[in-house]
């Protein structure tokens, strides 16, 4: 079955999904990249071309392969256009509903022996499947941000997620040069079940006045050694993305260390998502930036 993985569609061209598009067609598949409307695919494929340069310049990667990859990498604005695809990674926004709706509808068109994945990073892989025809056909595939640079991704199977279908995806995995950790399909899995908490906490030591935004971030890089401060990290991946895992752990696991901090919910209804919408803990609009808090 791993072998017959030749032709990879990704619902979504936002950050993962041209994240995965990007990995997907230099490791030598030909990709389809959905999403609603041309100028979204415009701007994807604008950054997957600017990432493939940066590897160029780097000399990660050649010329020649930029050039093959981003040939491999077609467009779609429906789901029609994934219809001859062997496997389907959703990379859309983390909320159930928006997730189930677009199974139901890819699985209108996908042909019967096609695989679908779910790049959820918190959401029951198994009730996610029991949305489509397939179940047994039906995976988690929980890259992470950014997709060409982090070395790790999680597979998570579903309960009735076959054998073959397992391989299939470890398969694919193993071909695009990242290392695998296998999760049970628990909420948020392995990474975001340790990660989201300890972010969330942060958030926590910024609401009661603990520190303020620089020192919570200057700490933890400089005290425990991460790359990026929780706060920092944050707004990397998206407040609104940090709501909604830890959601997923408060309602799933049914605990109160997971109910996400009031400061987090305030900052999301604000509209301030991080990095995307250029604030969050940090304000992005000028030449650097500058803390919220």
């Amino acid at each position: 079955m791993a072998a017959m993985i030749r032709k990879v569609g990704v619902i979504g061209s936002g950050q993962m999904g041209n994240g995965i598009a990007h990995v997907a067609a230099l490791a030598g598949f030909d990709v389809v990249l959905n999403d609603l409307s041309s100028d979204q695919l415009k701007s994807a494929m604008a950054i997957i071309n600017g990432n493939l340069s940066r590897q160029v310049s780097k000399k990660i990667i050649t010329e020649d392969a930029r050039d093959k990859a981003l040939a491999r990498i077609g467009q779609t604005e429906s789901l029609e256009g994934l219809a001859d695809c062997d496997l389907v990674i959703e990379t859309a926004v983390e909320k159930e509903e928006v997730k189930r709706k677009i199974f139901h509808d890819l699985c209108a068109v996908l042909k019967p022996e096609a695989i679908i994945a779910s790049n959820t990073s918190s959401i029951s892989i198994t009730r996610l499947a029991s949305s489509t025809d397939r179940p047994e056909r039906f995976i988690g595939i929980h890259f992470m941000n950014p997709v060409p640079l982090m070395e790790l991704v999680e597979l998570i199977r579903g309960i009735a997620t076959d054998d073959a279908t397992f391989d299939a995806a470890k398969a694919f995995v193993g071909r695009l040069g990242k290392q695998i950790a296998v999760s049970e399909d628990f909420p948020a899995f392995i990474v975001n079940r340790i990660l989201l908490p300890m972010i969330n906490e942060a958030i926590y030591t910024l609401y009661e006045g603990v520190g303020n935004v620089e020192a919570i971030d200057a700490a933890m890089r400089l005290g425990a050694h991460h790359p990026m401060g929780p706060l920092e990290l944050a707004d990397f991946i998206g407040l609104d993305t940090c709501l909604s895992i830890m959601q997923v752990l408060h309602e799933g696991l049914a605990d109160s260390k997971y109910r996400p901090c009031p400061l987090l919910v305030k900052y999301v209804e604000a509209g301030w998502l991080g990095r995307k919408s250029q604030r969050g803990f940090y304000d992005y609009r000028g030449e650097k930036p500058v803390p919220t808090r």
